[in-house]
């Protein structure tokens, strides 16, 4: 039988061949109270060959051919399951995390038993200053460094509360899942989540090619998507509570798409009428099926 592991830290990775050998570099592998995982989900790059290179038998590569980090998330967290912890520590693959700071934001949990979650804050970028102190004030989190009490995740697993498999922008809400404590937004308290200024991570800087602004141009459709998916999202936890979520927002699209408009904001029209036009596709052709499990893939 393994020993139970203080920490289990989980790298989310999808097509993170050139960034998925920094982002284990930065992770103390070889600490004994740390079981470190890769999932690597629908890549279609050599992600999984490189973190198996780069690791070698000190960290568990999960490959799985579905993409989608929410329903890898679910997949992960709640339908293998991933070992009992103490803390789970959650990690975006092309990520650098400073040193230290797996540890010190499983300490912070460990201080502050009421909090079920803690986050890790950047250190490098233009807005690197901006984006410290707004998730500080506002007890926020990135998905690239956070980390949930192992207490928490026990009564997420037994709660029945699943993301929706098709979910952009999965870090708000675990986040408001932590703060309400897995109930509705009546039940909020910003002390649940609590910044971490010891642990930190690094992001690859930007740089300017044909393939990054590419890049760019779909990103900021995700992020079209991930703003109407958070309106819809925020609707149910304000509403019957995260009990209520769907296994997929599409699943919520036709309703709503007579009462969502692009922002008339130059900034964010075109790009919010490209997402409805996804969204839309989405809808028309997302089968009504049970949510996918560890046991029906297989």
């Amino acid at each position: 039988m393994g020993i139970r592991p203080e920490i289990v830290v989980a790298i989310l990775a999808h097509n993170e061949e050139r960034r998925i050998g920094i982002c284990l570099a930065s992770l103390p592998l070889d600490d004994p109270a740390i079981s470190v995982h890769v999932v690597v989900n629908g890549s279609t790059d050599r992600t999984a060959e490189i973190a198996r290179s780069c690791a070698k038998d000190r960290a568990t590569i999960h490959e799985w051919t579905q993409g989608g980090k929410a329903r890898s998330w679910n997949r992960f967290v709640l339908d293998d399951p991933a070992p009992d912890a103490r803390c789970f520590v959650f990690v975006d693959g092309d990520a650098e995390i400073a040193p230290g700071s797996i540890k010190a934001l499983a300490e912070l949990l460990r201080r502050n038993p009421h909090a079920n979650g803690a986050s890790g804050l950047p250190r490098n970028g233009r807005r690197a200053d901006a984006y410290r102190q707004g998730l500080t004030a506002e007890h926020g989190m990135f998905g690239d460094l956070y980390a949930l009490s192992g207490e928490f995740v026990g009564r997420l697993r037994s709660s029945g509360i699943r993301l929706p498999d098709d979910l952009i922008g999965d870090d708000s809400l675990i986040g408001a899942l932590a703060k309400t404590d897995l109930r509705d937004e009546s039940h909020w308290r910003e002390d649940r989540l609590l910044p971490c200024p010891q642990a930190g991570f690094l992001c690859e800087p930007t740089r300017l090619s044909v393939g990054s602004l590419h890049g760019q141009y779909r990103r900021m459709i995700n992020y079209s998507v991930r703003h109407f998916q958070n309106r819809m999202v925020s609707e149910v936890m304000r509403g019957p509570g995260p009990q209520a979520l769907p296994s997929r927002m599409a699943d919520l699209y036709p309703a709503k798409f007579a009462t969502i408009r692009p922002r008339p904001h130059p900034a964010w029209w075109w790009f919010d009428r490209q997402a409805l036009a996804r969204m839309r596709a989405a809808a028309a052709t997302s089968p009504r099926l049970p949510r996918t499990t560890a046991a029906t893939e297989a």
